[in-house]
């Protein structure tokens, strides 16, 4: 029996990992009597009882200039939590992969147990690093099912947990249920045709996207015989509300709101969207909304990414699927006529098969996720319930 509470150290670098870090942690409170959470994370892991080692805005950076600027800070912050780490019954690295995984190894080789939370995309490019990752980690926690072979074949242990977005839908809850809910919560008019647009929040995303996707609306809303159609951009990001000011007047004949409310919320509220490739796919298939995808880089990165690729789909559902079932245009072939082409086609066909596919894959990805990330955490530790 433990004679005192079971200590786990627990680090999240960004929003997205502080809600899988607070998921994870009351988890595991309702496995165990005894617990402390050491480590960083944001407001909702706090609130979840986190006792701090540093402020999450010391770890948030973004883009590649960022983190050489401010290497000097992050390495002394590297060696103060490892230091600190140590003297913890088991440590988890939720998402924030190259800090994260360095930190664990470091922790690692002084006999403490580690986990990482969400397995980098090794599935879809880079595999050298799935080495690496294994010497970092005792256990890879991974969101989908399709990501533990990888590391299975090579005698890494990977468990799949499932998705805890998944876990807050209904999959047999019906498009139009969810349009009628969402709409009422959000004050809209039921019978309007509403097309959600998520062109990413970073700088570098908007400039690829934004535009882009204004000028596929305003084709998709004059060839359509629509009498009158509604654009919402979901975003609490600053960033997202200076693009848009700055191209709102070249834009003046369209209707657009950018609406601080979850992405969820906005996508189930929606007819259709028009989504650039990432986690936004996935919500967007959760709350059963057709979509078209979307993905641009720079000519030189996205050369090198494709070298590296190991995958045909950049789409969630579709990677999930094994197959296309929602369009996705890469670079060139991302032009407006062809975007709204397919958001067209995309509201004009008879989805009943897609509804079908995406009520499928919700169900293999709800699978209770914080109770399975915490029984896989708690396995780790010699009689963690005592």
């Amino acid at each position: 029996m433990r004679s005192s509470p079971l200590k786990i150290g627990i680090v999240a670098g960004e929003s997205s990992g502080d809600l899988l870090g607070s998921s994870l942690m009351a988890g595991i409170k309702r496995q165990v009597n005894e617990v402390e959470f050491h480590g960083v994370g944001g407001d909702t892991m706090l609130r979840e009882g986190l006792h701090a080692l540093a402020d999450i805005d010391q770890l948030s950076v973004n883009g590649l200039v960022d983190p050489l600027l401010r290497l000097g800070s992050l390495y002394a912050l590297f060696r103060r939590l490892s230091k600190q780490l140590r003297t913890m019954d088991v440590v988890v690295g939720v998402d924030f992969n190259v800090f994260n995984l360095i930190l664990e190894r470091s922790v690692r080789t002084r006999g403490v147990p580690t986990a990482h939370y969400v397995s980098p995309s090794v599935y879809a490019w880079r595999r050298g690093r799935i080495k690496k990752i294994g010497k970092a980690a005792d256990v890879i926690m991974t969101l989908f099912p399709f990501e533990t072979q990888v590391y299975n074949e090579r005698n890494i242990r990977a468990e799949f947990v499932g998705h805890p977005t998944a876990d807050r839908f209904d999959p047999k809850e019906t498009k139009q249920q969810l349009i009628n809910q969402k709409r009422k919560e959000l004050g809209m008019d039921e019978s309007q045709c509403v097309l959600c647009l998520m062109p990413g929040s970073r700088s570098s995303e908007l400039k690829f996207h934004f535009d882009l996707f204004l000028q596929a609306a305003r084709l998709f809303q004059e060839d359509s015989s629509l009498s009158s159609l509604k654009l919402l951009v979901p975003s609490g990001h600053r960033t997202t509300m200076r693009a848009w000011e700055e191209l709102q007047p070249c834009y003046m004949d369209l209707d657009l709101d950018v609406v601080e409310r979850p992405a969820t919320d906005v996508l189930a509220a929606s007819d259709i969207a028009l989504v650039k490739s990432g986690t936004s796919t996935l919500e967007a298939m959760l709350v059963k909304t057709p979509m078209v995808v979307v993905y641009r880089l720079g000519a030189i990165t996205s050369r090198i990414v494709r070298s590296m690729m190991y995958i045909d789909h950049v789409a969630l559902p579709n990677i999930l699927a094994n197959e296309r079932i929602v369009p996705e245009f890469l670079q060139d072939d991302a032009t407006p006529m062809s975007l709204a082409s397919a958001l067209r086609v995309q509201l004009q066909a008879d989805d009943t098969e897609l509804q079908a596919t995406f009520r499928t894959l919700h169900t293999q990805l709800k699978q209770n996720a914080a109770e399975r990330a915490a029984a896989t955490v708690l396995s780790l530790v010699q009689s963690p319930a005592g």
